[in-house]
């Protein structure tokens, strides 16, 4: 199951609403999909969300039908749920959502589960959660795609915690762009995650393949 998640997180690509303003999120997200992501993560949150619940289900479907089509994960964000209600392959949670243990106990055997770390402390901790499929690290930089997201970590963080040959896979998130892609996969992490690398992109294929280290 390790490798299957680790291949999985090779490029995240994590996404709501309030992330995409010129084209639909279904848009941008077929195409990166045609451009090979790994994984997709449907992030309703913050400011320009989707507040109508209905939406929110009509959008979370739209997108869980186009990753199927593509055969790439769909994951959920916080919303257990909706997750559980839609048949969704995975739920992220953060250090301030819905407590682990009761997202663990919900999801049961059906879905995968990741949990977002921002510190090494909670790291460790995270490393000792039975059923937690990988950790999200970060933000490894200043973002400016979500509105609650807390101090950057730097890449000095990332390494010391690889260092300690981690028995769960790593992605790094925050603030990667597709010039920073290279020097973050650098410090052995199992993929990356990314937002406005992609939703702001003119060129998503070009930038899936630079991302991915597939081009210059």
């Amino acid at each position: 199951m390790n490798r299957e998640i680790e291949e999985m997180l090779d490029l995240y690509f994590i996404a709501g609403t309030q992330n995409t303003k010129e084209r639909s999120l279904p848009e941008i997200l077929e195409d990166a999909l045609h451009a090979g992501i790994t994984c997709f993560q449907y992030r309703e949150k913050g400011p320009g969300s989707l507040k109508d619940p209905k939406k929110i289900k009509e959008m979370a479907k739209t997108c869980l039908e186009l990753c199927r089509t593509a055969d790439v994960p769909f994951v959920m964000n916080d919303n257990v749920s909706l997750a559980i209600d839609i048949g969704a392959d995975g739920i992220h949670v953060g250090q301030d959502d819905l407590a682990i243990e009761e997202t663990l106990a919900r999801a049961g055997e059906e879905m995968f589960v990741g949990l977002s770390v921002n510190t090494f402390e909670e790291f460790k901790r995270a490393e000792t959660i039975d059923g937690v499929s990988y950790v999200g690290m970060g933000p490894v930089y200043t973002t400016t795609s979500k509105a609650d997201a807390k101090e950057s970590i730097g890449l000095e963080l990332l390494e010391k915690t690889l260092a300690l040959n981690p028995k769960k896979p790593i992605v790094a998130i925050g603030g990667i762009s597709q010039d920073r892609a290279a020097l973050v996969r650098q410090t052995g992490v199992s993929g990356i995650a990314v937002i406005s690398a992609i939703t702001k992109s003119k060129d998503i294929k070009k930038a899936v393949a630079k991302l991915k280290g597939l081009a210059e």
